[in-house]
């Protein structure tokens, strides 16, 4: 193998979303940057996870629509999928990503190492890919290696028939009959996906309902619009084993059966990517779920090294380990400001879309403060419904006597869009009587925001108010 000695200001391990903003952020602060990681530029967000996922949700969903059109009297023939077209669609947008992230890097006189990093100590890195290693000499570490998904005893990956959501994202062919188990997120996204393009998907999970822990109005919306998809939903339920293209449930409702499965996706979470990194070597501490104890600059227990993004503190979030990778960029070039994870909105592509931020109303009255809701149908919105998209609702959580807003929740068309303006008005301290008093253009969906605010005060116009 050839060896070679590279020296650096900042080592950036892992090139995610979190990884390469820092990266490029310290490049922009003046400090001088290495950028490693094993596989390609954009980490499992870009060519994984959030991406891919994407571009196959909006195809499977563009294909719906044409489907159910006729009630706009837009009539077609029969409407057919090219799956292997779709599949090349989606990897060009990849590829596109790729490249541009390559040449901001370029641009910003980033050097990217590639292959497996390893501490050697508080400040040095050997990297190897298995033809070249290449030792690292830095002043500041950023870890920021993100995630993978936990893998079931019974179920082990084989990358054909039982996948996790990376092989989920590239399968040859759709299959007739596709098994998730997992009713969160991943699985419900990537399910949704295939039964729109003609998969027969059934849903198994633990927990009492989809979703665990969302508020019940929510998960209802996304269940009724599952059932038109005839998606199956096997709840309190546990998948035991997978034996000759059948899955077996134990269902505390529905006893012990079996369900054909052409391919069985896992998705039951995803664990800190955190092993076998040397950490031992440096100071940099693990809790007991492999997460990487940090304080509030998302420093480690070794002043040299930060994490963020998957590995560190608060959700599992794209846009979270961006946020984090901008402020510890700053933090190493001298900005000694907190970092505060207290306004992230999370979003769920399902149909319809699922979106949060702030405080629900469990959460609101768990730490004692009295609290004011209001809803908003969409039923209730001329703009949804001259988009054919009436289903869900917006939720404003507010303080009973300031009427500072703590919370909204979104279920609907474009609720991933809608969701920024809650966060600002979160981060911005505001109040009901801000949201209702911005003047929102009509016809719009962003009205419903407007008016759910309206009707936690009691002065809705287009809903009749509870008394």
């Amino acid at each position: 193998m050839n060896s070679n000695n590279i020296k650096a200001e900042v080592a950036v391990i892992g090139a995610g979303p979190g990884g390469y903003v820092a990266a490029i952020r310290l490049a922009q602060l003046g400090k001088n940057v290495i950028l490693v990681d094993k596989d390609k530029l954009g980490g499992i967000c870009l060519n994984y996870g959030c991406i891919p996922s994407k571009a196959m949700i909006y195809a499977a969903e563009f294909l719906d629509k044409i489907k159910r059109s006729e009630s706009m009297g837009i009539s077609v023939g029969k409407v057919t999928m090219n799956f292997n077209k779709m599949q090349e669609w989606k990897n060009g947008i990849i590829s596109q990503l790729n490249n541009g992230i390559e040449l901001l890097c370029k641009q910003n006189k980033i050097k990217i190492v590639r292959g497996e990093a390893y501490f050697e100590g508080s400040n040095k890195l050997k990297v190897a890919d298995g033809k070249n290693i290449n030792y690292v000499e830095f002043e500041k570490a950023v870890i920021a290696v993100g995630s993978k998904p936990v893998e079931l005893p019974e179920f082990k990956f084989d990358g054909k028939k039982i996948i996790s959501s990376t092989e989920a994202l590239y399968l040859n062919k759709i299959p007739k009959n596709l098994a998730v188990i997992g009713g969160g997120y991943i699985g419900l996204e990537l399910g949704t996906v295939y039964a729109k393009l003609g998969s027969k998907v059934n849903i198994i999970e633990m927990e009492g309902q989809i979703l665990p822990g969302f508020d019940k109005e929510i998960v209802n919306v996304l269940q009724n619009n599952l059932e038109k998809l005839e998606v199956g939903i096997y709840i309190n339920s546990k998948a035991s084993k997978f034996d000759n293209g059948k899955v077996s449930i134990e269902s505390k409702d529905k006893g012990n059966l079996a369900i054909d499965a052409d391919n069985v996706l896992v998705a039951v979470g995803r664990i800190p990517a955190t092993n076998n990194m040397g950490l031992e070597n440096a100071k940099v501490k693990l809790d007991d779920k492999g997460f990487i104890k940090v304080n509030e600059n998302l420093m480690t227990n070794d002043r040299n090294i930060y994490a963020i993004g998957d590995v560190s503190t608060g959700p599992m979030l794209a846009h979270k380990a961006s946020s984090q990778g901008k402020f510890v960029a700053e933090a190493i070039a001298g900005n000694k400001d907190a970092y505060e994870n207290i306004v992230v909105p999370a979003v769920i592509f399902t149909d319809p879309e699922i979106a949060a931020v702030g405080m629900d109303e469990k959460e609101a009255k768990g730490k004692g403060i009295r609290i004011k809701t209001g809803k908003f149908p969409f039923r209730a919105s001329s703009r949804a419904m001259t988009r054919n998209a009436i289903e869900g609702f917006v939720k404003v959580i507010a303080e009973e006597k300031s009427n500072k807003i703590l919370g909204v929740q979104i279920v609907g068309s474009e609720a991933s869009d809608l969701i920024s303006e809650a966060a600002l008005a979160i981060r911005m301290n505001a109040t009901l009587g801000d949201l209702a008093l911005t003047i929102h253009p009509h016809p719009t969906l962003s009205e419903s925001l407007m008016e759910a605010a309206e009707a936690t005060m009691g002065k809705a116009i287009h809903i009749l108010n509870p008394k």
